[in-house]
């Protein structure tokens, strides 16, 4: 059994929220209105206050956060699936949905505090971010990391992003959970602003979109 893990890394304090990532992953598959395998949360919060001088105080704040699957270690989507179709591989790591043993019950999608699992109501069948694993076996990079004109995220096994990016850390930034709960594969450097993932300082501000 091989012990490659595959996953990301995401600089949150270079992400400005283009939305490029999101755009060039529903290009790769042609995915339909709806689906979104990677998304870019703006998560903000703060007010606004007027003074008796008529001055102003505020501690208005706002970050982007672009979050796909994270092809977790202890991956609840599977854990809940009923018919096995959603698996772990063994060769990558990348968290993979067999169409063929999917019967569309969502109970994945319900399990993953991520919401990287999507029904495709046409097909009956959940779809989500398989780490462009067609893209790696020629050599190449996911679509999201070779199109975000930042280069905020990365790619590759876990021991190579930790070894490049010393700084960084398992994310427990809002909007996001905990990474206790499923062990993401999953690095990032935070933005300055970043709330802990308990925070009620702020909430989704782009709802619509993700």
């Amino acid at each position: 059994m091989s012990n490659v893990q595959y996953g990301f890394y995401v600089d949150a304090s270079k992400c400005t929220g283009c939305k490029t990532c999101q755009i060039a992953c529903k290009d790769r598959k042609d995915l339909p209105v709806g689906i979104n395998w990677r998304r870019v949360y703006e998560y903000g919060g703060g007010t606004w206050t007027e003074n008796s001088d008529g001055s102003v105080n505020q501690d208005v704040f706002a970050y982007y956060t672009s979050l796909g699957c994270n092809h977790c270690s202890e991956p609840v989507c599977v854990k809940a699936c009923p018919t096995g179709a959603m698996h772990k591989r063994k060769e990558d790591g990348l968290v993979h949905v067999a169409a063929d043993l999917c019967i569309g019950c969502e109970s994945c999608a319900t399990a993953c505090p991520y919401d990287a699992p999507q029904i495709d109501t046409a097909r009956k069948v959940m779809t989500k971010c398989d780490g462009c694993f067609e893209r790696l076996a020629e050599g190449k990079l996911p679509s999201c990391v070779e199109s975000c004109p930042m280069r905020a995220i990365d790619f590759g096994t876990m021991d190579e992003l930790r070894a490049k990016y010393p700084d960084a850390v398992q994310p427990s930034f809002a909007p996001m959970p905990n990474s206790s709960v499923t062990s993401p594969n999953l690095l990032m450097k935070p933005n300055r602003h970043a709330r802990p993932s308990s925070s009620t300082d702020g909430k989704v501000l782009n709802h619509s979109e993700v």
